[in-house]
């Protein structure tokens, strides 16, 4: 089949590009570039043998563009979207713009062509629950706009309505899955991204930043698995008009994981606590624990997370021990 993967250089969208490269697809990514790398699809190159096409251009300005290369493809990935706390606190504007309009420019040929598509989006929809693990049919509580975090989850809150519209309207075979804090090889920490942070800063003896209390838990996905999961439901019509959570089952607080990452590393590094007003913005809120409840994907594609913390932390330390 060919593929269209918006944000294909991405950290995510590299790994896809790579797999289905090796699945013997054909793939067209769109990335303008701005968070994404053309280091994210050196192994792809490699791979491709004339099966890959790499387009520089933005999801927001190019709506002719998608349309005709839409128009001409078996499946569209849509993964272009402004991503990371860091980005989002301070580019609120741009977040918006990117999820909103970007998502508006994909999904409008997507369901004028009747194309299969899966858009990403995120646990941050969840917001201020409370709830011990998130599920897909759980009602949302996202926080005051007066607070620039949540103007991330709402955007892509918005673009989860405006797929399942263009699904109950005009029947676009399109499904919704939601990261829960995806891990991997080649991921930045220049965004906010807590692992690759961590793990650079031990692999320095620099002290690790641990934001707030430390108490807050979360949940980390090898990206390998979530590939693994996109691809699963791509193949899967039941999906369509559905959403799905992504994400490992295994939690643990930040605290936590920073003495793990000091440990597995054998660094010296000490932990330093940063207020989220100083990491962040006055009136910083933090979701406290963020965990999935994959059943709905479990029972529809039999998706179970294969790595573990451990190997999520390992391939990060080689990533960047090869990188130097």
């Amino acid at each position: 089949m060919r593929y269209l993967i918006t944000g294909g250089a991405g950290f995510i969208g590299g790994h896809l590009t790579e797999r289905l490269l090796r699945d013997g697809h054909e793939v067209v990514v769109i990335d303008n570039f701005s968070t994404g790398s053309r280091e994210n699809l050196q192994t792809a190159e490699a791979l491709a043998a004339g099966r890959l096409r790499v387009i520089e251009a933005d999801v927001v300005s190019s709506a002719e563009l998608l349309d005709r290369e839409i128009r001409e493809t078996d499946r569209v990935i849509h993964l272009a979207a402004a991503v990371g706390v860091e980005l989002v606190i301070h580019d609120p504007v741009r977040t918006i713009t990117t999820n909103v309009h970007g998502t508006e420019n994909v999904l409008v040929p997507a369901a004028r062509y009747g194309k299969r598509t899966i858009i990403a989006s995120t646990s941050e929809v969840y917001g201020k629950s409370t709830k011990p693990f998130f599920a897909e049919s759980d009602d949302l509580l996202i926080g005051n706009p007066l607070h620039a975090r949540w103007s991330y989850a709402c955007s892509k809150l918005l673009d989860e309505f405006f797929l399942m519209a263009h699904h109950r309207q005009s029947g676009l075979p399109g499904t919704v899955v939601r990261f829960f804090n995806t891990v991997g090889p080649r991921q930045t920490g220049r965004y906010g991204m807590v692992i690759p942070r961590f793990v650079e800063k031990a692999l320095r003896g620099e002290p690790l930043p641990v934001y707030g209390s430390g108490r807050q838990t979360r949940c980390f996905c090898h990206v390998f698995d979530v590939v693994r999961a996109l691809l699963l439901l791509a193949d899967r019509p039941e999906s369509c008009g559905g959403i799905y959570n992504i994400g490992s089952h295994h939690h643990i607080s930040i605290g936590e994981l920073a003495r793990f990452v000091i440990t597995r590393t054998g660094s010296q590094s000490e932990i330093r606590h940063i207020p989220y007003d100083e990491a962040y913005e006055k009136g910083f809120e933090d979701m406290m624990h963020r965990a999935p409840d994959t059943t709905a994907l479990r029972e529809l594609t039999g998706w179970d997370p294969e790595f573990s913390l451990e190997n999520i932390i390992d391939d990060v330390v080689l990533e960047q021990q090869r990188r130097g």
